[in-house]
């Protein structure tokens, strides 16, 4: 569907821009939504949804447009259409976390945290995206949905695995998603898609259940702007008494983010960590964006911090917890596993109880040594990916001699480590006409000091364009 007026396109509005036109009564919340709606079946061959809600969105956008109408609206996110990765329990939808081995029929009788707050303030649920089986790895297919698909080149990865999330945003299908971020989730499919995902702080954006990886998991926006993320915060945040890790509640002005300056902020620029292998072409668009932070006004220096390779401390974390995952599986489930997932899972049953406090152990020593390094910088930025998306299909892009590279995040999962807030905010694209994320990375529990950044910037890096739609691709 094309909107009549395209100077009031929810497709490609920001949830900022709509609800001012709910206000206004220019635009409703029922003709929102349903030309999302029709969005969403236009793109179905991304698969960036696994489950569509058409009754209940348009009962919701219904329930919305009358409140407007009334003078009752219940937030700033009252009829903004969103998406919740199906790794998030959603009432009366099915969350089956990408897996053959989960109940199709449920019951689904309750939310998670954050789908009860976005419902509580009048958000219009469209569905659950697509997820990998468990979120356990770093692009998005599974044995249950098949293949999600990067809509600048269907050939590619979105990433993952929050790569339905991020397809829905790229592509119009509702201004925000809610991703999950373990080891890079939400900023690998931000940056190879072109969209803005925000990793809060650890606890800042309460969970429950809580992930199989633990401590490592976070939850937040994934958005076309910095401005909608800093919305979404300011519903998705404070203290739930099902986490026990949740933040107390903050009064915080997250709409405070879209007035700040980059003048004065210190700012580290890592351009590889001391690991080598970052693209060319990311290299120069990433350059690019660390020299506007320059001009605009920032103090920036390039250093390395020290984190060295950490591979090997997330790869003992991550797989126990896959194991972890796979606990009380009777073998028939676990034959329908994605045989990666499987493989993850007996790697993490060989590690030793010393293996595993030793991880523990170097992840503390990390995190002390970032709070160490913040006492002198505001932010780190860095490349969030040291390539653009590769083939999909893939869990890892080939190298020349056509094996697989193993380590292909290297920038994303340090700070889960570390639990400090990150986010991937675009910063051009290739000569191949792909997406480039910058990682600008704060220090821990100052969420709002990071999206102010990223906000200051945005408008001097981040081009607003938006992909072909599938039939052209």
């Amino acid at each position: 569907m094309v909107w009549e007026n395209p100077a009031l396109d929810p497709v490609t509005a920001s949830a900022l821009e709509l609800t001012k036109w709910f206000c206004a009564g220019k635009l409703s919340p029922l003709e929102a939504t349903t030309t999302i709606l029709d969005r969403i079946a236009v793109c179905a061959p991304l698969n960036a949804f696994c489950f569509v809600d058409h009754e209940g969105a348009i009962a919701a956008a219904k329930a919305s447009t009358t409140r407007y109408v009334s003078g009752s609206v219940l937030s700033p996110l009252d009829g903004v259409p969103v998406g919740i990765k199906d790794l998030i329990l959603t009432r009366d939808m099915p969350t089956r976390r990408g897996s053959l081995t989960t109940s199709a029929t449920g019951p689904w009788e309750h939310d998670a945290p954050v789908a009860a707050r976005l419902r509580a303030a009048g958000a219009v649920i469209l569905g659950k995206t697509t997820t990998p089986e468990f979120g356990w790895k770093g692009v998005t297919d599974s044995p249950l949905t098949g293949i999600t698909r990067n809509p600048w080149n269907s050939a590619k990865t979105p990433g993952g695995s929050s790569g339905g999330a991020a397809v829905q945003v790229a592509t119009g299908m509702g201004p925000i998603s809610i991703g999950t971020d373990g080891g890079g989730s939400i900023r690998i499919p931000s940056s190879f898609t072109g969209v803005f995902g925000l990793k809060p702080s650890f606890g800042r954006v309460p969970a429950w259940p809580g992930s199989q990886v633990g401590t490592l998991a976070h939850t937040g926006p994934m958005t076309r702007c910095v401005a909608d993320a800093a919305l979404a915060m300011s519903v998705i945040t404070g203290w739930d008494a099902r986490d026990f890790t949740a933040l107390p509640y903050e009064s915080i002005d997250w709409m405070s983010a879209t007035r700040s300056t980059l003048k004065g902020k210190r700012i580290a620029f890592s351009r590889d960590l001391g690991l080598g292998g970052v693209d060319t072409e990311v290299a120069a668009l990433v350059d690019r964006a660390v020299v506007a932070m320059s001009e605009l006004g920032a103090v920036v220096e390039e250093i390395d911090p020290g984190i060295g390779q950490q591979g090997a401390v997330i790869s003992v974390l991550w797989q126990v917890g896959c194991t972890k995952g796979q606990m009380g599986m009777t073998e028939a489930h676990k034959a329908l596993l994605d045989p990666g997932l499987r493989e993850a899972a007996i790697l993490g049953a060989k590690y030793s109880l010393e293996d595993y406090l030793k991880a523990l152990d170097a992840r503390a020593a990390l995190g002390v040594k970032m709070r160490e390094f913040h006492r002198a910088w505001d932010f780190l930025v860095l490349p969030t990916m040291p390539g653009t998306a590769f083939d999909a299909g893939m869990n890892a892009p080939r190298l020349p001699d056509g094996s697989f590279k193993r380590d292909w995040s290297p920038f994303c999962y340090n700070f889960n480590l570390t639990q400090q807030p990150a986010a991937s905010l675009p910063c051009g694209f290739t000569s191949a006409g792909m997406p480039v994320g910058l990682q600008i990375v704060g220090r821990m529990h100052d969420d709002l000091g990071v999206l102010g950044a990223c906000h200051a910037l945005e408008a001097a890096v981040s081009p607003m364009t938006f992909p072909p739609l599938p039939e052209a691709i």
